[in-house]
């Protein structure tokens, strides 16, 4: 991609997120919030966590978004019995009885795991480690994931018996935390409206995998101003109980705060939302704008919250 300045990079990224949230928008009804923060991930190279109750169109989601930027696309529906080879792939023999590697479903662009908290943790293990290395290694030998990779991982926040929570080392590798919520009367009723004909709506490509690897880099090279990391570590450094910066709420409610992490990702999330939005350095409304959804699963509320029906975002809302 050929731009004269970062100036003019910055004006084609806003432009080309106009247009990919309209190609989106022909498909996918509301979830606004959970659109922003899933291509913000993508473009922040991180991947997000999704929580949402059955039916509320996460793998429609995930699937319109990997067509609208041209990207391969794979679900894992992840269940008790799958074994880390059942993802990352495995060697087989064979017509000249050689062992070759045969790849599993993790080699694609985007990837749902669809309800990773049914799977035993040998299987998450091996996921999260793709996650964070982008490789796999089978055999003794590395094999490299395709770029840009990225994970949206799916929980069922209702129905918990017969899963295996991811622990809180785990969970931290997820950039973000993302709740999907019911739609509005509004919004139900045109999904309904959409989906109970034989008409069917297609997102046109607005991003191929060059200009999102360009774009990528892009976000990294935002400047920020001095109060605005200050601010961010400040931010963190309030979710921990027992230090100098925790405030009254959370040295009462939380048992455990977020770590180093989370400011990264605060920073690097407050860079593609402020590009988002058309500004060329984010401030500190940018950072307040992702905060809650990298700072949901990192910050351990105490049995104290659990009985008085304290829940995680009141927490988050009273550090701003």
């Amino acid at each position: 991609m050929e731009f004269k300045n970062e100036v003019e990079a910055a004006e084609a990224f806003k432009e080309h997120i106009k247009n990919l949230k309209t190609e989106i928008a022909r498909v996918i009804v509301g979830q606004d919030t959970v659109v922003d923060g899933v291509l913000t991930s993508i473009f922040c190279k991180g991947h997000s966590l999704l929580v949402g109750v059955p039916g509320l169109a996460k793998t429609l989601l995930v699937k319109t978004i990997s067509e609208s930027l041209d990207l391969s696309f794979n679900r894992i529906q992840f269940t008790p019995d799958l074994m880390p080879g059942d993802i990352t792939g495995s060697e087989i023999l064979d017509d000249h009885k050689n062992f070759r590697f045969s790849k599993g479903p993790l080699f694609a662009n985007i990837i749902l795991a669809d309800e990773i908290n049914r799977t035993p943790p040998k299987t998450q293990a091996a996921l999260l480690e793709a996650m964070q290395e982008k490789t796999v290694t089978v055999g003794g030998t590395n094999h490299l994931l395709p770029n840009p990779f990225f994970v949206l991982a799916t929980q069922n926040p209702i129905e918990q018996e017969g899963t295996y929570p991811l622990p809180e080392a785990q969970l931290d590798r997820f950039m973000f935390n993302l709740y999907l919520d019911y739609p509005s009367f509004e919004e139900e009723l045109q999904v309904v409206k959409n989906t109970t004909t034989n008409k069917t709506t297609t997102p046109s490509k607005v991003f191929g995998e060059r200009e999102i690897l360009y774009f990528q880099d892009l976000v990294r090279k935002v400047p920020v101003a001095e109060n605005v990391y200050e601010y961010a570590v400040k931010l963190v450094s309030k979710t921990r109980p027992g230090y100098a910066m925790a405030t009254a709420d959370v040295n009462k409610y939380v048992s455990y705060g977020a770590g180093p992490r989370a400011s990264q990702y605060l920073i690097m999330g407050a860079k593609c939302n402020a590009l988002m939005q058309g500004k060329y350095s984010p401030d500190i409304e940018n950072v307040q704008a992702i905060a809650e959804a990298v700072l949901r699963h990192r910050v351990l509320k105490n049995y104290k919250a659990e009985a008085e029906g304290i829940s995680i975002t009141d927490i988050i809302k009273n550090l701003y």
